[in-house]
């Protein structure tokens, strides 16, 4: 049962709320849209994407070291096993945050008009969003996701193209640490040069989510701001982007190892 050791399992926890923001982060433009403060909502957005990205960086050399540790006889297989469970951990993340989503958009509604407010503050912001009275108002906004909640969305109108390369991304974006670590277990001549290659993979990951997905969810909630655009339009798009990403992390099981060995057939280039 190395694969479910106390290390693996608080990685993996970690990796689920990372996941979690990521989704959720969706929830921002939601709400921007929703009380037409889009400026606002986009540095709560940058702020919320800044953190999980940072939070990513830092579960990196937790997560080498279960490389580093695992038993020399059967360190692939076991290898394997843990980072499977990382990426499990990644789609439960994702499903935590479609469940939250609900109640995230009224609670960043408020929060944005509260950073507006206040000239931008985001420390004034945090300090304001742990102080004791708002848990008791925070509970009225809890919410489940259900039929209600999409009611008068069509999903028809939807690019599926959009939906498919959001998918990819997110599949490559989940495994990109963890393929090019075990990528460095099968070529231990070429370790460093693989290892270093998860840095190149997620910094295209984020530069193709920044030229195909995030241009089009700003612009339909501009659109929604300024009177222009449909807001239930606005959140079947958003809730496909976050079915997408649920599948991409589905998907990153099945890339997981034939990206791993991209990866080390690649890393001969580097050297």
């Amino acid at each position: 049962m190395d694969y479910l050791s106390l290390p693996v399992l608080s990685i993996a926890l970690f990796i689920l709320i990372i996941h979690s923001i990521e989704t959720l982060a969706y929830a921002v433009r939601l709400s921007g849209a929703r009380v037409k403060l889009i400026a606002s909502g986009l540095s709560l957005f940058n702020m919320m994407v800044i953190v999980s990205r940072m939070a990513n960086m830092m579960q990196q050399p937790f997560t080498g070291g279960l490389t580093d540790n695992a038993p020399k006889g059967h360190k692939l297989e076991v290898v394997e096993e843990q980072f499977r469970v990382l990426i499990g951990a990644s789609t439960l993340g994702t499903i935590l945050g479609i469940v939250l989503l609900p109640t995230f958009v009224a609670l960043f509604s408020r929060g944005i008009i509260y950073l507006s407010e206040q000239g931008g503050s985001v420390p004034r912001l945090i300090k304001f969003g742990f102080q004791h009275h708002l848990y008791k108002r925070g509970i009225h906004h809890i919410s489940r996701p259900g039929r209600r909640y999409l009611q008068g969305i069509s999903f028809r109108s939807i690019p599926k193209r959009l939906f498919f390369i959001n998918m990819v991304i997110t599949a490559v974006y989940t495994i990109g640490v963890l393929a090019a670590l075990y990528a460095a277990l099968l070529v231990p001549d070429r370790q460093a040069s693989a290892t270093m290659a998860s840095g190149l993979i997620n910094g295209i990951a984020t530069i193709l989510l920044t030229l195909f997905i995030d241009p089009k969810i700003s612009v339909l909630a501009d659109d929604v701001a300024n009177g222009k655009g449909n807001y239930q339009e606005l959140k079947g798009l958003s809730i496909m982007m976050v079915i997408s990403r649920l599948c991409g992390t589905v998907l990153a099981q099945v890339i997981f190892i034939p990206g791993a060995y991209y990866i080390a057939w690649m890393s001969r280039f580097f050297t």
